[in-house]
């Protein structure tokens, strides 16, 4: 897995410790366990907890994105997205897939 830099880029200065354990911890040692889980599984108990929690903003876009990268393919995702919909609400599910739609289209 590539080195994550996302929180030093984006809020290092403003709260290096929260960016720190962001790339390191999260990113860095969380992500890294694939011996535990792969980033495939991470990606699609990621997506599904995200929209679950209603974070549908450029969050959940990255990790629709990471999980694409991680062998998601378009079928999956809309058959993940559609079951979740009937656990986490249908107005969630409709955001979801607009970006999801985005990402794999093409």
């Amino acid at each position: 897995m590539k080195k994550v830099t996302a929180g030093r880029d984006s809020l290092g200065e403003f709260a290096p410790k929260f960016a720190q354990i962001n790339d390191d911890v999260l990113f860095g040692e969380v992500w890294a366990r694939e011996k535990e889980l792969s980033p495939r599984d991470r990606s699609l108990v990621t997506v599904t907890a995200l929209m679950a929690g209603g974070i549908l903003d450029s969050s959940l876009q990255y990790h629709l994105q990471t999980a694409k990268e991680n062998g998601i393919t378009k079928d999956e995702i809309a058959e993940i997205l559609t079951h979740a919909a009937f656990y986490v609400g249908w107005p969630k599910a409709w955001a979801a897939f607009w970006m999801a739609k985005e990402i794999w289209t093409d």
